[in-house]
């Protein structure tokens, strides 16, 4: 390396080192950490108290289909009423007409008799636990009814044996609660990351220029050192945090139970991360050529609302990404910068992308870094000496 470049660097790091410290230094740093990380044990206590099985629903419709159908029929909607459950049976249906109706939707459940053995229960994803009570109840008691009057033996197996199987068509994802709730984590890291300490660059700038000290700054180093050192100064901050926070969480959902895939939670934490760092550094770029536009600390909020509302808007979409990680819109919406920082986290964690599509959208996101850094450092050059009036972008592009 060049004595030069070696100057450019050394540069670049003092700056960094100067940010870094007057960040994690302060209270509102500390206490900010603090109370984050209190927020998340306290969350990961309540939700792991809290039953995830849903309510039961107080209505459902039941197929019921091959021998002693009349019999269930009567008896399973007063079985089911004492459990506080409406059941409405449907019958005259074939086994591959009761199938059809779960598959569509028209009936909760399929009883499928076969007289000789265990009966078999036709559910889309689960069965409901008041309805299987139910269910269980009938059929027990039906084949109760049946074995009364022979011997011994068939008394004893009817109470024996499994009153029914059940079989989903459609099973859902055991781990999917679990990866939501890492999803939602990654968001919020996300959002903390690029909104809170990409304002902390702007407002730093900003502070800069009012007091004079960029002007004895730039006396010795260049406006591209002490752009870069205060990026990567406070990105450093923001890293750091997302480190405590993020290894507090995966601690505490461990402890509670809510996380239990730790190799599946480590790598959704480590591409949080990533995309954290990308996120951030595109933010941040556009938040400081923001803050060199303007001299006065009431400017800031108005010179910045609208990468807040960029930031807020792509997290709004990942929102949606969380209800459908696959779909076409998560899909589309996880390779355009800067809403890929907050989309392919999601789609991440919900197993939903692939290596490939991770790969791509992290080199887009490289490419669209890239183009905002030499537009973020024409501004804050042309701009970050200027005092005064609020400067234009078109004006500082002009220079």
């Amino acid at each position: 390396m060049t004595g030069p470049d070696t100057s450019y660097l050394r540069a670049i790091g003092l700056v960094v080192r100067r940010e870094f410290l007057a960040q994690v230094r302060t209270k509102a740093y500390r206490w900010s950490v603090l109370l984050m990380s209190a927020a998340v044990v306290l969350a990961s206590v309540v939700f792991g108290m809290v039953d995830d099985d849903g309510p039961a629903t107080a209505t459902a419709d039941v197929a019921v289909v091959g021998p002693g159908t009349t019999a269930v029929a009567e008896q399973l909607p007063v079985a089911a009423r004492a459990a506080g459950l409406d059941v409405r049976v449907q019958t005259g249906r074939d086994p591959q007409g009761a199938r059809a109706a779960v598959e569509a939707g028209i009936v909760d459940a399929a009883l499928l008799r076969t007289g000789d053995g265990p009966d078999e229960v036709l559910v889309r994803e689960s069965l409901d636990p008041q309805l299987g009570a139910a269910l269980t109840e009938v059929v027990r008691t039906e084949a109760l009814t049946r074995a009364v009057g022979t011997d011994s033996a068939a008394v004893l197996g009817a109470l024996g044996e499994s009153a029914f199987t059940v079989r989903a068509l459609d099973p859902p994802d055991p781990q999917q609660g679990e990866r939501v709730r890492m999803a939602w984590v990654s968001l919020l890291l996300l959002l903390t990351t690029v909104l809170g300490f990409g304002v902390y660059v702007a407002i730093g700038v900003v502070e800069e220029k009012s007091t004079r000290v960029v002007e004895l700054l730039l006396a010795t180093i260049r406006p591209s050192q002490l752009l870069w050192g205060k990026v990567i100064g406070i990105g450093a901050s923001a890293l750091l945090q997302v480190l405590v926070i993020g290894a507090v969480a995966l601690v505490a959902g461990r402890a509670t139970g809510l996380i239990t895939l730790t190799d599946t939670a480590v790598a959704v934490f480590a591409a949080t991360l990533i995309w954290s760092v990308l996120g951030y550094l595109l933010f941040s770029l556009l938040y400081a050529a923001a803050g060199s536009l303007v001299s006065r600390q009431e400017e800031v909020q108005g010179v910045t609302a609208p990468l807040m509302l960029l930031a807020m808007l792509a997290y709004g979409l990942s929102i949606g990404a969380i209800g459908d990680p696959g779909g076409a819109f998560a899909r589309v919406a996880g390779w355009i910068p800067p809403f890929s920082a907050f989309v392919m986290p999601i789609r991440t964690a919900a197993g939903a992308a692939t290596g490939w599509e991770i790969a791509g959208a992290a080199v887009a996101m490289l490419l669209a870094c890239a183009l905002v850094s030499r537009i973020a450092a024409r501004v804050y050059t042309r701009s970050v000496l200027h005092t005064g009036s609020r400067l234009s972008w078109r004006a500082a592009l002009r220079g």
